[in-house]
């Protein structure tokens, strides 16, 4: 006995006892709706814990956690409901057959729109589960999987926005794919920013300009941090701060960025620091200033043997040496410069493989700056400042040995009236 000779027959049984024809039709129709959907009701709590139930008991025999997650995206729940839907399609229907053809085609095309609703969710809960999996994957821990899983949900619930549309107004799908190409110019405008994070997506993740966990310096939004997410639409930047910058991603590609990830996986972190020396502390070295700095252990076998070089070619050219200026000589900032570069090659935590040398800058107003210019092994951040701190702080006091002054800015005297 189907449905409909179930209906009939309670009608039948109401309108013996002399309740009018219509009234126990309607009364039937409602009877028999409210029915389904407690019936609905409890296959949905009785589906939702059998489904639910069998996916954690399978979670705490596996060592994976894919099906850990597959809980945590909600996968069985959504599950849960196909079989109510499939109850509701054969049930409710039926229901109104015969009785109501509007509310017949109504309730079935509205049961249709909500089986697509319900398979497009199980896709991208699916989808969404494979990208947290993957992000535990080393090799694509550091990709924009986040954008193409959006990048595939729009065209996913594009798709599924006109089958929608198209089983609800009974219409065919070519009509509403006619009517979107007039409109095409409106979409591009609205879903501009969607549009150009796409191509910027596409972009970043072939020319592999940024990744996730690069630490990316952006002047013009204020971003200097780690990258902790990339997607269609923004790029998020964790700054130094804890703050959090959102970019557009098409920003990536329109404007100038600063990418440190080839200092990251460098050998070393640069250290480009200088200091300014007086000029007026600047002056020739006699044989009395020699012989004192001759006693710094790593500056002498260069000393000793850039002064047996001065002093046979000032007395091959037989210089009147009475004036220091006169030949050649040796000068107390040559010979820090000297004194600095034997001093980073012997530093323990200075990568000697790569560039290390102190250099002399034009003269400014505040002094000769002479540049250090090195790279540090430790790339650590906090272990990088003391690293630098530590080279200036010997630095600067040595200069005294030199008899080298650092500038410094005297304090302004007030003016007495």
């Amino acid at each position: 006995m189907n449905q409909f000779k179930i209906r009939a027959y309670i009608i039948d049984k109401i309108t013996e006892s002399g309740v009018p024809s219509y009234l126990a039709e309607n009364l039937v129709i409602i009877l028999l709706f409210l029915v389904s959907l407690f019936i609905g009701g409890i296959l949905f709590w009785v589906s939702r814990k059998i489904i639910i139930g069998f996916f954690r008991r399978i979670t705490l025999k596996t060592k994976s956690s894919f099906d850990d997650l597959l809980i945590k995206n909600r996968v069985p729940r959504i599950l849960s409901y196909l079989p109510v839907l499939f109850l509701f399609y054969g049930s409710i229907p039926s229901i109104f057959e015969g009785f109501n053809d509007l509310l017949f085609k109504f309730s079935k095309n509205v049961l249709e729109a909500l089986f697509i609703i319900v398979i497009i969710g199980i896709v991208r809960a699916i989808l969404k589960t494979l990208t947290d999996y993957l992000k535990t994957v080393p090799s694509f821990k550091d990709k924009p999987l986040d954008s193409y899983l959006q990048v595939f949900m729009i065209f996913l619930w594009f798709i599924g926005g006109i089958l929608i549309l198209s089983v609800l107004t009974g219409k065919d799908i070519g009509t509403f794919l006619t009517t979107l190409g007039a409109l095409s110019a409106v979409l591009l405008f609205v879903f501009k920013d969607t549009i150009l994070g796409l191509v910027a997506s596409v972009q970043i993740t072939v020319n592999d300009t940024v990744r996730i966990g690069d630490w990316i310096s952006i002047p013009s939004s204020n971003a200097d941090g780690d990258v902790i997410s990339i997607s269609l639409s923004t790029v998020q930047v964790q700054n130094f701060d804890m703050t959090i910058t959102s970019i557009p991603t098409y920003k990536l590609i329109s404007d100038s960025f600063i990418n440190w990830r080839g200092m990251s996986e460098s050998q070393g972190r640069r250290i480009k620091r200088s200091l300014l020396i007086k000029i007026s502390s600047i002056r020739f070295l006699n044989s009395d200033d020699i012989l004192a700095l001759d006693k710094i252990e790593i500056l002498a076998p260069f000393l000793q043997k850039r002064k047996n070089e001065i002093e046979s070619f000032n007395q091959e050219i037989k210089t009147d040496k009475s004036l220091l200026i006169n030949g050649r000589n040796l000068t107390n900032i040559g010979l820090f410069r000297h004194y600095t570069e034997a001093y980073l090659k012997e530093h323990p935590m200075v990568n000697t493989k790569m560039t290390a040398m102190c250099r002399q800058l034009s003269p400014t107003s505040q002094g000769i700056p002479l540049e250090v210019y090195v790279f540090s092994a430790d790339k650590d951040w906090v272990n990088y400042e003391h690293i630098s701190a530590d080279i200036f702080d010997h630095l600067i006091a040595s200069t005294k040995y030199f008899n080298l002054e650092c500038f410094e800015l005297s304090p302004q005297l007030p003016i007495i009236k």
